[in-house]
């Protein structure tokens, strides 16, 4: 599959350089053309991929594209999205961004995080209004998603996402499991925001060294019944 990686940082990194891994082709569009050499130069160094990582400009990488991974921070997103909601037409486009901002009524010394906008995935669809987005792979650091560990305490590593398209949805879920992850379709684009809010209450939590696994039981224990 033909995928256009928009952005050069750690997450376009750690999911560009699986993907290539396991042989799908990849472009790189960044701002910084210098940067999109970079990263996919360390991507054909470092993992071999099947097919040699080019890099681009944002308008080429999107061309290129069946899917595309926005991995660029919110604050750009108004740009690309005034530049390139058009060209965004009839791609799979995966949202992985969190907008996250300080809490400033945290306590001092405590790293604490709120929303600095509700459904940024619900904008993206909103401005890019042919293109079919999914939200996926926001929930954890691109550190993890790098990472060799995908099995914890028995359970494979998932990955929930949302989105209308049940094409794109299938599409998103294949790419997953193609990381050794495990796809937890969770509802239609409406749903994206509280995966948004989920990630950064639990990455709170993280960084206040709680585990966020504790507060949810295993399958086998979630006995509530439906009222």
């Amino acid at each position: 599959m033909r995928i256009g990686i928009i952005g050069a940082g750690s997450m376009a990194a750690a999911l560009g350089g699986g993907w290539a891994h396991v042989g799908h082709e990849l472009l790189i569009g960044a701002r910084s053309a210098r940067s999109a050499r970079d990263l996919a130069d360390t991507i054909n160094a470092g993992s071999e991929p099947r097919h040699r990582v080019g890099a681009a400009t944002i308008a080429e990488a999107i061309d290129f594209a069946e899917v595309v991974l926005l991995a660029v921070p919110v604050a750009a997103l108004t740009e690309l999205l005034d530049d390139h909601s058009e060209r965004l037409a009839d791609r799979v486009v995966i949202d992985c961004t969190n907008a996250f901002q300080p809490d400033e009524s945290a306590p001092d010394g405590a790293t604490a995080f709120v929303l600095g906008e509700p459904a940024v995935a619900e904008r993206i669809a909103s401005r890019a209004t042919r293109a079919r987005v999914v939200k996926a792979f926001n929930l954890l650091a691109a550190e993890v998603w790098a990472g060799e560990d995908r099995v914890f305490d028995g359970v494979r590593l998932a990955v929930p996402f949302c989105g209308d398209d049940e094409t794109a949805m299938r599409i998103v879920a294949d790419l997953a499991e193609d990381l050794a992850l495990q796809p937890f379709p969770a509802g239609g684009l409406h749903r994206a925001r509280y995966l948004e809010a989920t990630a950064v209450f639990t990455v709170g939590l993280w960084f206040d060294g709680l585990d966020a696994r504790a507060a949810i039981p295993p399958l086998t224990a979630a006995f509530a019944v439906a009222d």
